[in-house]
């Protein structure tokens, strides 16, 4: 990997193409095909489960009170849908995490 501090897709997909031994071309798809899956899962509604890397869950967020903080003034908050990720206990042994 680089000296960069943010992994890009075009840098996850060379490094799919070092590791795997494909073209730049074929990573780049792989890499897409990846992150199409899990988008179009997410999109039905489905939970995302990496063994051994983490969760993508969905949740609804209800209605809420909030404020506009440049005016001050009070306003709803809309209810929305919210992807969070919850790492495996495998990626939270290797950051060094809590794994409880």
């Amino acid at each position: 990997m680089s000296e960069t501090t943010t992994l890009t897709r075009a840098g996850l997909a060379a490094h799919v193409s070092h590791q795997v031994g494909l073209n730049k071309q074929e990573s780049m798809r792989l890499v897409d095909a990846l992150f199409e899956e899990i988008s179009a899962a997410l999109e039905e509604g489905l939970d995302v489960h990496l063994w051994g890397f983490g969760n993508f869950v969905l949740r609804d967020k209800p209605a809420r009170p909030g404020r506009n903080p440049r005016t001050g003034e009070g306003t709803v908050i809309q209810p929305r849908r919210v992807v969070t990720f919850r790492p495996g206990l495998d990626l939270r042994r290797r950051l060094g995490a809590d794994a409880g």
